[in-house]
């Protein structure tokens, strides 16, 4: 395979039945690397690590904020010479070869899949709680149901052609930060004293690191899990208009506004509330805001959580459906999942994505707390490798279009400082990686993902194989 086989964008006839259309505009583009990031990772998770490092969870935040920081830069290099649905799986192809886009494609995919279907769930349960608080006679429908509905709902909105599917989780992803940013103010009115009287200083940190090193560490760890979901930019930038220059402000705006939304919460959520505090079962944002006298706060970010899901939910639908588009347009999926609707929206790839969704509800309800748990556990770490695969792509490419051996397009976005940021993000990855070996669960969870990727590349040398007779088709973005 040459490097123009998948570096190239082309656009086929109006009445082909494969072809994606540039739909989605910025500030969609914009608002869905947002929504992509800001989950229940935030809402939820971010007591976890506030429980496991105390105030020293900002170091972790800042860390892991820096490398998302220069992933996001990468990424940003990268789809802006190739804005690609295939994004990352064809960057590494270009890169390494078919087996390694072949293993990076199928890898987020099935992370996906089985994320999507826990997000389902998870939504489910969380609403399942706030009806149990509701007034008797009040409807109390099954958790496997709601989580049903939830996929039918956002399935028919992944129906949509992207400009409205764009339209759509604009405004679903605009909810939680409206929300985040109304959190800030209220956390700064508490600290200043203005809301009850009385400000709890910064007294919280005079114990900043009470579980060392290793708190830290294992803080870490939970961040750069939240973290995951900004690479959505990538997949989107194959059907966004003008998408180098889309892509790069996208890149800009996204990059920061994570990192301060992230750590402006944390720093807000450490200085008001104790470790324990903060680890409430309704999660650290309805705890603070318990603490700063504001009624039913514990339902309205329970419901506030729903939403964060259901939107991460509706975006990964689409990123794993576009990315499973991708690798039929490839070779590396049944041929008829590059087929797309009148309306340029490959059907086929989504509805093989919800289908798995629909079928983990029903184990659900047979099996509950067993199902999910056990695929979370084998994908838990997907992202350490999808970033280090960025970050090789990156460096590869970037060295190769330097020496005029690669067709770049020209370059529109380009990695600062390079090589030096690079190689600071693959050191990044390295020490996570490292860290996460140290512990015992998240060793079992990396050593698992770790055997699933190469089940995936072992049959990606066998398929990738068989199609190498048969000319690559080039990525199909209008």
């Amino acid at each position: 395979m040459t490097p123009t086989s998948t570096f190239a964008t082309s656009a086929k006839t109006a009445g082909s039945s494969t072809r994606t259309v540039r739909g989605l505009k910025p500030r969609q583009l914009t608002m869905m690397g947002l929504g992509g990031a800001i989950g229940a990772g935030l809402f939820l998770g971010s007591g976890k690590g506030v429980a496991a490092a105390g105030p020293a969870i900002l170091v972790s935040y800042i860390v892991a904020g820096a490398l998302v920081i220069l992933i996001m830069w990468m990424i940003g290099e990268l789809s802006a010479a190739n804005p690609a649905s295939g994004a990352f799986s064809t960057h590494a192809e270009t890169a390494f070869g078919p087996v390694a886009g072949y293993t990076i494609g199928w890898l987020y995919w099935v992370q996906l899949a089985v994320v999507v279907a826990a997000e389902a769930g998870g939504a489910a349960a969380i609403l399942t709680g706030v009806l149990k608080s509701a007034p008797a006679g009040t409807p109390m429908p099954p958790t496997w149901l709601l989580a049903t509905v939830f996929m039918a709902a956002l399935t028919a909105v992944n129906m949509f052609a992207v400009a409205k599917y764009g339209e759509f989780e604009f405004w679903f992803a605009f909810i939680k930060v409206a929300v985040i940013l109304a959190f800030l103010l209220v956390g700064a009115l508490l600290l200043l004293g203005v809301l009850n009287g009385t400000s709890p200083g910064l007294s919280n940190f005079s114990d900043f690191a009470p579980k060392g090193a290793a708190g830290i560490g294992a803080g870490l760890l939970i961040v750069i899990f939240a973290f995951g979901g900004t690479e959505i930019v990538a997949i989107a930038a194959g059907e966004t208009k003008d998408p180098e220059k889309s892509v790069a402000t996208a890149i800009r705006t996204v990059a920061w506004r994570i990192c301060v939304f992230y750590v402006g919460s944390v720093f807000i959520i450490v200085a008001a509330l104790s470790p324990e505090a903060a680890n409430a079962p309704e999660g650290p944002f309805a705890a603070l805001l318990n603490v700063a006298g504001l009624p039913a706060a514990g339902t309205v970010m329970a419901l506030v959580a729903v939403f964060a899901l259901l939107s991460a939910l509706n975006a990964n639908i689409y990123g794993a459906s576009r990315m499973l588009h991708s690798l039929a347009q490839r070779r590396h999926a049944p041929a008829y999942l590059k087929k797309t609707a009148t309306n340029s929206v490959p059907r086929p790839a989504v509805l093989w994505t919800v289908a798995f969704g629909f079928i983990a509800a029903m184990l659900e309800a047979i099996f509950p707390g067993k199902v999910l748990e056990t695929l979370l556990a084998i994908v838990g770490s997907t992202i350490i490798v999808i970033w280090a695969s960025i970050a090789a792509s990156q460096i590869k490419l970037r060295r190769s279009r330097d020496r005029g051996k690669t067709p770049f397009a020209p370059a529109t976005y380009r990695m600062p400082l390079f090589p030096y940021l690079s190689y600071t993000a693959v050191g990044l990855l390295l020490l996570i990686t490292i860290v996460a070996m140290l512990d015992a669960g998240t060793r079992t969870q990396l050593l698992l993902t770790f055997a699933a990727t190469a089940l995936i590349a072992l049959s990606g040398i066998a398929i990738t194989r068989r199609s190498t007779k048969i000319p690559e088709p080039q990525e199909d973005n209008a």
